[in-house]
Formats: C-alpha cells, structure tokens, sequence
C-alpha cells in the first residue's frame, strides 16, 4: 500500500512540473496553451475597445475651424517712408570726394516696415498698431487671396498703438469681436499674422495673463498676457479665441534675442472698441487730463503719511497754471475717487481721469494730511503725444 501512494505522489509532482512548465511557455508564447487567458487582454481592453466604437472616447482636439474663420481678415500691411540718412563724414576728405561724388551725400532713402492688420468691417475699415504705420508716406495692405489695395490713413493714438486704416473696397471678410468678460486665464487663443514677412501664419498658446500693466510699453496699458508665439511683423495681427473671435490685437512681446520667448503681449477688445470708435469719427481720441503726476502707494509711503491703506494715488507733481493747480490740488495730497468712483492706484486714476469730458467740472476726492476733502476741476483736453510714454493724467 505504501508503494502505491508513493507512486501516485510521483505522478501529482511530475503533472504539476509539466503544467508549470506549461505556464511559463505559455508567457513566453502568447496563445500556446489554448485554454489559458492571454496576458493583457482583460476587461480594461475589452472596455477601451467597446468605448471607441461606440464614439464616446474623446476626440483629438482641432484648431482649423477657428484658423479657418479668422485667416480671411487678418491682412499683411507694407508701408514705406522717406527718411535721411545723415551726411557720411568722409565726404569732409576732398580724396573720398572726389573718387565717390555724392553717393556718400545726405540724400533721402525709401525706409520699408512690416506689420498685420485685422479688416473691423465691411465697408475696408482695417485696424493695425499705430507703430506699424508711424509716418508712413505710403500703405498697402495685401490680402490673404493676394490683392494688394492702397490704404489710407483714418487716425492713429500712440497712447494705446492702435491705428485705423481704409481701403477702398467692399464686402470685405471682417472678424467677430468677443465679449472682453468672457476671457479667461488658461483658455486656448491663437496669433494670426505675419512673422519676419514669412507669409501668413498661425500660432497657438493660451492665455497667461489678464489685466497687464506697469509694463511702460504705452500709457494706458491692460494687456493680454499669451504664450502664442509672436515676432516681428506680427504687430497688428489677430489674437482670437477658439471659436475664432477677435479678442486682442498683438502688439509687443518680452524678448532678450529679437523673438518669441513665451511672452507676447495684446490690446484687450475693450480698448480697441472704445479707440476704434472714436477715431472712425473724429480721426482721434480725445481725453481728459487735469495735469498732475502720481504713483502708486506703497506700504512704505503709506506708512510715512500715516495712511491706512495702501489704495489711492499720490499727488508726486502739479503743473502750474494747470488745472489741478487752479483748483487748488498739492504735491503731496492722495487721491481716492473721481468723479465719485474710487482710485485704486496710479493706473485706474489715468484712466478715470482720461474717461472724463474735456470742459466739465469734475470733483477730485483726496486726503490732505489724512483729512479728506473734495476740489472740483474744470477738465481740459489731454494733449496730443508724439510717441506713447507713461504719461501723466
């Protein structure tokens, strides 16, 4: 008896060698044993399979939709002007005179500039940066199908680089203007323009940033911060939202090389409306200003002038026999509200100021020696700039 079950334990070991030997094969050589499941085909796979054919499984997400909409009304924008170049002073040696005459003279020279520019309307409104067509003698504006149209020029404010063209042609492809509040920090915006005079191109990023300021590119400053690329001779261009809306007009870009680094900088619709406007129908933008310079409060100042908070701007200068000097505003006095709408600091205080009607009186609220009074000023027309700068309201 003992014989037999010694046998039978030498035939269980023996099948459980041979079937481990099997499984092992079996990982070497998917399906060799037939009646084992194969690795890696479990009811995960089963699912993803059964998801993908049933067009639940989310799609690869696309941009040509918005490039599509966009591409027809973003335009490419030449100018050229005549500058001097100044007298070479080789021309002072009587030998360099006499061997190269006048080719070394003070003679004028054709200056070309490359830009975009975005059609706003039907009837050849196109609108562009005002730095693109800075005394330009001659514009044309070439369009995505390849017709080339003088442009005339509307108005330009330097103060925000915005500039607004005409060409003499109708039913042009003009773009949609989104809803400025709408914009968010991360959503998907892509850059139509024209970089290096390479052609038409389209560039994609987000938005990084809303709100910019501080930044001294213009004086009135509420950038659109985005990591789509933008170079030279994409100023003027589009910046559109997915859907493939007008949301900024690109017009500067951080760099230390001359290209894109991730920081690329757009007018916000909001201001473009507000400047279009106004130049459309008066070929400028006219402004408030009562003649002061500020800056903003920081903790440090706040606490030399016993301030409680750090909201409000300081009065650093006054113009004198200007407005704010006849009213009776010192250097030294913070100002909390305009017109009864309160200053945060130096950059909401430029523009609430800039926003009232030249020829009215408008109270100025302010702290003098943490005593608060209110003065009325009679507001005067900002005077017209040469090139943007910070500007004082």
């Amino acid at each position: 008896m003992q014989r037999y079950w010694l046998v039978f334990a030498q035939i269980v070991t023996a099948v459980a060698i041979v079937l481990a030997a099997a499984v092992a094969l079996d990982r070497f050589f998917p399906g060799w044993l037939p009646f084992l499941p194969s690795p890696g085909v479990g009811s995960a796979s089963v699912q993803i399979r059964e998801v993908a054919q049933s067009g639940q499984a989310r799609p690869i997400s696309t941009f040509a939709d918005a490039a599509r909409k966009s591409q027809p009304s973003v335009v490419n924008i030449f100018t050229s002007k005549e500058a001097r170049i100044g007298a070479n002073p080789l021309m002072n040696d009587p030998f360099f005179r006499r061997f190269f005459g006048d080719q070394l003279d003070n003679r004028p020279q054709k200056v070309s500039n490359l830009g975009s520019g975005v059609i706003v309307s039907h009837d050849g409104y196109v609108l562009t940066n005002h730095h693109v067509v800075e005394a330009a003698d001659e514009i044309q504006v070439a369009l995505p199908d390849g017709r080339s149209l003088a442009a005339e020029l509307v108005g330009t404010d330097p103060e925000t680089d915005l500039a607004v063209l005409r060409v003499a042609q109708k039913d042009l492809p003009t773009l949609t203007f989104a809803r400025a509040e709408d914009l968010r920090v991360g959503d998907v915006v892509l850059a139509i323009g024209n970089p290096f005079g390479v052609g038409q191109t389209v560039t994609m990023g987000i938005v990084s940033a809303l709100g910019r300021s501080h930044l001294g590119i213009n004086t009135f400053e509420n950038y659109i911060q985005t990591d789509a690329a933008i170079n030279p001779g994409n100023s003027g261009g589009a910046l559109v939202d997915a859907a493939g809306n007008l949301v900024g007009i690109n017009t500067a870009i951080f760099s230390r090389s001359g290209g894109s680094m991730g920081i690329g900088f757009a007018i916000p619709v909001s201001i473009i409306k507000e400047v279009m406007e106004q130049i459309i129908a008066n070929g400028s933008v006219t402004r408030g200003w009562v003649g002061i310079e500020v800056q903003d409060i920081v903790p440090e100042i706040a606490d030399s002038l016993g301030l409680k908070s750090t909201d409000g701007a300081l009065i650093a200068g006054v113009l004198r026999g200007g407005p704010a000097d006849r009213a009776g505003i010192r250097p030294g006095d913070v100002l909390i509200a305009v017109d009864g709408q309160t200053v945060t600091d130096s950059t909401s205080l430029l523009k609430l100021i800039a926003a009232l009607l030249p020829g009215k009186d408008a109270p100025l609220t302010l702290l003098r020696q943490n005593k608060q009074m209110s003065l009325k000023v009679t507001v005067e027309k900002r005077p017209a700039l040469k090139r943007a700068s910070n500007g004082s309201p």
